[in-house]
């Protein structure tokens, strides 16, 4: 068992979550499409995970499509008290697994009833509208439409609070003006710090700022830099990669994702490693 307390905690919407958590993504198949190779082993996954203490799981229905969601339910249903599920809507998967806006109302509805359904819930802690004018990175575009069709569902109680993923700060603003805005999921790690100021803005709000791929996603970080720190403190250069994330603000929530037990028991233990303000300086040189 991984003591994740030391990773301390952070309000999201009228929840507190430790601030290092999980993602589900890497639970489907090739391509985040398809069933698993081993659904035995994702789900000690997500049952490892919350036995570690993690209460902050990250999730979409169209991870699959439906598998992530399905695979929690199995795994976790019913549900721990203190556990907070954070789904997304916005997009949808071709039959050959590639990416889709799905932003009209009717899509955006059914979406939230479908992470419903496959979550076993009657109401979702918080959903992400990810915004797909560009697929693989934010890009300009009024978010009031379909921002307010989620602002519609959550008046009727299916969906408690709002977030938003890969957006600008344009975007942001907009959002801030339709509805309560309690997160944002955006790119962002060490090699990768675009999101700099926005981060301390949040910050500053008390907003939350979830950064996906803080590993590097489908291409793991790789540094020199990175790899001589995490020798010298006896531990894997993706533990300090968290960790330097830990650092870098509290408002800063983590879901590394992984399929695999050992993966996560590394992942965990990040939470336990305090950076000087030594190397921190030296890792803020990889950007």
């Amino acid at each position: 068992m991984f003591n994740i307390e030391k990773s301390a905690t952070y309000k999201l919407g009228d929840r507190s979550v430790k601030r290092l958590g999980y993602g589900a993504m890497q639970l489907a198949g090739p391509g985040v499409f398809g069933p698993p190779n081993d659904r035995d082993s994702a789900l000690a996954v997500l049952r490892e995970a919350v036995a570690n203490g993690v209460n902050h799981l990250d999730t979409s229905d169209f991870y699959g499509p439906h598998v992530t969601n399905q695979l929690i339910r199995e795994a976790l249903h019913p549900y721990l008290e203190e556990l907070v599920i954070v789904t997304k809507i916005g997009a949808r998967r071709g039959a050959d697994g590639s990416w889709i806006p799905a932003f009209s109302p009717q899509e955006l509805t059914q979406a939230v009833h479908d992470n419903l359904r496959n979550l076993g819930l009657d109401a979702l802690d918080v959903v992400n509208l990810r915004c797909m004018f560009d697929v693989h990175q934010p890009a300009e575009g009024s978010i009031e439409a379909p921002l307010g069709v989620l602002a519609e569902l959550q008046r009727q109680g299916l969906v408690r609070h709002i977030g938003l993923s890969n957006v600008t700060a344009a975007q942001i603003e907009e959002g801030r003006g339709i509805c309560d805005i309690v997160c944002v999921q955006n790119h962002y790690n060490l090699a990768h710090r675009d999101d700099d100021a926005l981060i301390d803005e949040l910050a500053d709000d008390g907003i939350a700022y979830v950064p996906f791929f803080p590993l590097g996603g489908f291409s793991p970080l790789q540094s020199s830099t990175l790899s001589n720190v995490a020798s010298r403190l006896g531990v894997t250069p993706m533990q300090v990669a968290l960790a330097w994330l830990l650092h870098r603000s509290p408002n800063i929530l983590l879901i590394p994702g992984t399929s695999s037990v050992t993966h996560l028991r590394e992942n965990l233990g990040a939470a336990q490693l305090t950076l000087s303000p030594e190397t921190l300086s030296e890792l803020d040189g990889i950007a």
